[in-house]
């Protein structure tokens, strides 16, 4: 089950390489709270955590990370823009690869090793 933390979804496409989500990032999310004083940003753990829990579910996955790699935050998300976020798998390795973006802006990206622990079919 995907946890309540995410923002609020404008739409999903199923691509052929992957997944991509439209996402509103409202200011009133509470991970722009203290990050920072000057001028609101969301963190990159925050896009990290997104990127895992969209990414698990869609695949069906345990949201269980075993190790990141080539994280890169390019550009700062700030509240009240729309990004979107493309997650693709490649199953055999059990890796999701991310990334936000918005047009030719590039916010971050990076690939997500997960347990390979496969979620549990509901009766």
């Amino acid at each position: 089950m995907i946890k309540s933390s995410l923002p609020p979804i404008i739409g999903k496409t199923m691509l052929t390489d992957g997944v991509e989500w439209h996402l509103d990032i409202v200011a009133a999310l509470p991970y722009f709270d203290g990050h920072f004083p000057q001028q609101a940003v969301l963190p990159g753990v925050t896009q990290l955590d997104w990127a895992v829990q969209l990414g698990a579910h869609e695949f069906g996955y345990e949201a269980q990370v075993d190790s990141l790699e080539v994280l890169k935050f390019q550009q700062l998300i700030l509240p009240n823009s729309q990004v979107f976020l493309k997650i693709s798998l490649n199953a055999s390795k059990h890796k999701l690869t991310f990334s936000y973006y918005d047009g030719d802006k590039r916010f971050g990206s990076g690939r997500i090793a997960l347990s390979g622990a496969k979620l549990q079919e509901s009766a």
